[in-house]
């Protein structure tokens, strides 16, 4: 018994199969891997010198004045950098350390005013006037930091990368007056992380710099 094929069940003519362009490996390969990049990053894709590049040209840029290391900066940015970006871009202080750039890990703390501070989360315009300590300013000539001292002696770093933050972090603890006992320490810098695992060493050398041993 034989069925007619009407209307949309009709196979497509032979002819019509064989005149489609069948795409190369490299051309598939291409066209996904754009697309698929452009839906894993949430935006259509854009051509270069756009987006990004333009907003950042038309971007309001303000003046700061502001005491790094003992030494005025007046300097003009994009009034989104962060104090970190304009320590490592624009100062050309590279010892504070980009890690997490959202707050969490402490590898970017500075003093500011004398107390701690993310410079990741620190908008560079906001900090008008402001006194700001890096690592490189704690020493004084050829002379380290007395905490700089110690963490060499206890031998309390091994990638050294958050090394500076943990320095830095641990000034601030002790003229805070957070330095009682290896728990306090502990508690106040616990948003420092050594990926390391070196926390017992620069426990100790934070309690021998405070007890001035």
């Amino acid at each position: 018994m034989s069925k007619e094929l009407t209307g949309s069940a009709a196979p497509p003519p032979v002819e019509a199969l064989h005149s489609r362009p069948t795409p190369s490996r490299r051309n598939f390969i291409a066209t996904t891997t754009a697309v698929g990049g452009a839906v894993a990053a949430g935006s259509p894709v854009r051509p270069p010198g756009s987006g990004a590049e333009e907003a950042s040209a038309t971007a309001p840029r303000s003046s700061v004045s502001l005491t790094v290391n003992g030494r005025r900066h007046s300097v003009m940015v994009d009034n989104r950098t962060s104090l970190l970006d304009l320590l490592r871009e624009h100062l050309e202080l590279p010892g504070t350390k980009k890690g997490c750039n959202a707050g969490a890990c402490g590898s970017c703390t500075v003093l500011v005013d004398g107390r701690r501070v993310n410079s990741c989360l620190a908008l560079a315009v906001r900090l008008e006037g402001a006194e700001v300590t890096t690592i490189e300013g704690l020493a004084d000539g050829d002379r380290l930091h007395p905490l700089q001292e110690a963490f060499i002696e206890q031998d309390a770093f091994q990638c050294g990368y958050c090394t500076p933050g943990q320095i830095m972090s641990g000034v601030g603890c002790m003229r805070e007056g957070h330095t009682g006992s290896a728990g306090e320490i502990r508690e106040w810098m616990s948003g420092n992380i050594c990926r390391c695992g070196c926390y017992t060493k620069i426990v100790r050398a934070v309690q021998q710099t405070a007890d001035g041993k």
